[in-house]
């Protein structure tokens, strides 16, 4: 079943731009425009409207996309059901937090062990892109760290709920004064205003979460500097740089690092998202329960 050409219409439609679509697809722009052009005739309709150099969708070119996106998914889950008669398959799986890094390598020696002939394919990316890349169905599934569960609605499973703390250097003045927590809003600007703040980048649960928290009590740290590593950034923390908000997953490394729950407290969703409609062959029902179990 070649979808090839189906495909080529739906990165002109994505793309809006015949030059563009041709860079993403590894064609040459004229052999492109030519297909575009026999299609058309063939149909004897336009697919997109031409203006000022922007291709955008006719009223039959959304039909035609439309459909082209059904008889591809079609194609995807006939070949998995396909290759699932010999229990042989490629799972794509995305992942954003250390805790999903953590879960894999528990779950996927267990899991080869009853499926030896099944690839598990993993991409360690960011929250806005693994957001877009399940959208798009690029991914079978996605393990991720989230606040809500839009906007995947029931796609999502929550596997778990996790406190984020506030960390600190052990040798901070405010760990000396007060070894036990929590932390409340006047906190920050008695204690906290000459500090430099390690944040995650926007996108990420953790970076919302502190913008919440700045918000909520009216306050602006003096420095910032943003990553997207946590390691680094623990690091960091460790040896005396700036403080941060860790998610519990991640609390590690006490003996220089404090954490402290925050009043009120800070929480986030450990989840696991499926592409839609996904028809699941025998062994990835089964490596999707196990990550389902795994905080059971």
């Amino acid at each position: 079943m070649d979808v090839k050409y189906l495909k080529y219409i739906i990165a002109i439609a994505k793309k809006r731009n015949m030059t563009k679509a041709a860079e993403e697809l590894y064609v040459s722009q004229s052999s492109l425009s030519q297909y575009l052009t026999k299609l058309e005739q063939e149909l004897g309709t336009p697919l997109f409207y031409r203006a000022k150099g922007e291709l955008t969708l006719t009223p039959a070119g959304e039909l035609y996309v439309k459909a082209a996106e059904q008889v591809i998914h079609i194609q995807k889950d006939l070949y998995k059901e396909i290759s699932s008669l010999d229990q042989k398959g490629h799972i794509m799986v995305g992942v954003t937090s250390q805790f999903a890094l953590r879960m894999l390598s528990d779950i996927i020696p267990k899991f080869k062990k009853q499926y030896p002939e099944v690839t598990i394919e993993i991409s360690e990316t960011n929250p806005p892109n693994l957001t877009k890349m399940l959208v798009e169905e690029n991914l079978d599934l996605g393990i991720m760290a989230a606040i809500s569960k839009a906007p995947f609605d029931d796609q999502m499973d929550i596997l778990r709920t996790e406190e984020v703390y506030f960390a600190i250097p052990v040798d901070h003045p405010f760990h000396r004064e007060h070894p036990d927590g929590p932390i409340t809003p006047d906190d920050f600007f008695t204690h906290f205003h000459n500090d430099n703040f390690l944040l995650a980048k926007k996108g990420s649960s953790i970076g919302y979460l502190a913008d919440q928290v700045f918000e909520a009590c009216h306050f602006k740290p003096s420095g910032m500097c943003e990553t997207n590593s946590i390691l680094t950034t623990r690091s960091m923390v460790a040896s005396g740089v700036g403080v941060t908000f860790i998610a519990e997953s991640c609390a590690v490394d006490r003996e220089h690092v404090a954490y402290y729950s925050l009043e009120p407290k800070l929480t986030r969703y450990n989840a696991v998202v499926r592409r839609k409609n996904w028809v699941m062959s025998e062994p990835e029902q089964v490596f999707y329960g196990m990550i389902k179990d795994y905080f059971k």
